[in-house]
């Protein structure tokens, strides 16, 4: 409150009119969630009619009784997907940072040639038949988590990221490790981490993500329900909701018995719902700033 009587005129009013152009955007940025969350309830007939919403119309919960007639595969399918994810994401969060950090070290001397590796293989790639025959074949992936989870968890994208931020801690930091007796992985653990953290809650969210909203490996190397990702559970229904929806267009039955537009709304629901629960425990360290200075004297 003193901060703002100090404030000059055109101080407060820069800041005024900053929080209301936000607080705009904000705003709209919310509309569309608000949409989807309407037409998930709203009717089949009236979504038709008269398109979405901001307020449901003819209020029903078709949808999502549809989508959890077998609430037992869901919640399954919500579980494969959890664990898919957490395990995923501290593995690659792991495996990404210690590659970054490695890589740009100045007492490792192939650093340049395992970077240029690494780029490489962004450019070309063996195709989808030989890496299913890979994963299949010889690595015995197929019906397993570890199919849905090793594809995605070494990314070029993150290495390169971490590498980029990893550069900017001082190699003095390393060195002063050293002369206490620590080695490379007690330095990286406990000296370079937690200088990392904003780079860590970054490629961490992307990762999570990435996870979270798979289904393709599902649908190459998955054939057990029991195993489906929440994902391809999902995109499994909507295509068996348009399937017969097509099928009644044509025998001139009731369309809202199959709400399929409700449904794909009440969807986005249900697999946005969890995962959105992630950012505002990694939203701090995307604002933070990282103070990095700290040498041993």
């Amino acid at each position: 409150m003193h901060t703002w009587k100090r404030m000059s005129i055109e101080e407060k009013t820069f800041r005024a009119v900053g929080y209301t152009l936000i607080t705009g955007f904000a705003i709209l940025c919310l509309i569309p969630f608000l949409i989807i969350i309407a037409s998930s309830f709203s009717s089949e007939s009236y979504i038709i009619q008269h398109g979405y919403g901001l307020i449901p119309g003819n209020f029903t919960l078709e949808s999502y009784a549809s989508i959890f007639k077998n609430p037992a595969s869901v919640f399954r399918a919500y579980g494969v997907t959890t664990v898919v994810t957490v395990v995923g994401t501290i593995g690659g969060i792991f495996i990404n940072t210690m590659t970054g950090y490695v890589l740009q070290r100045k007492d490792f001397p192939w650093r340049n040639k395992f970077s240029f590796y690494f780029f490489f293989t962004t450019l070309f790639s063996g195709g989808l038949v030989p890496w299913y025959i890979l994963c299949i074949k010889y690595l015995k992936l197929g019906n397993s988590l570890l199919a849905l989870i090793l594809p995605t968890m070494v990314s070029v994208w993150n290495i390169l990221l971490v590498k980029g931020f990893m550069a900017g801690i001082p190699f003095e930091i390393t060195e002063s490790g050293k002369i206490d007796g620590a080695g490379d992985f007690r330095i990286f653990v406990q000296l370079i981490l937690p200088l990392a953290k904003p780079v860590i809650a970054t490629i961490g969210l992307f990762t999570a993500l990435t996870y979270w909203n798979d289904w393709y490996n599902s649908m190459l190397f998955i054939t057990d329900e029991n195993l489906y990702s929440l994902q391809y559970l999902l995109y499994k229904l909507v295509g068996s909701a348009q399937e017969m929806r097509r099928i009644m267009d044509e025998t001139g039955m009731n369309m809202d018995v199959v709400p399929v537009e409700s449904m794909k709304m009440a969807l986005t629901v249900v697999v946005t719902g969890p995962i959105i629960l992630l950012y505002p425990f990694v939203q701090k360290y995307f604002v933070k700033g990282l103070t990095v200075g700290a040498v041993k004297g």
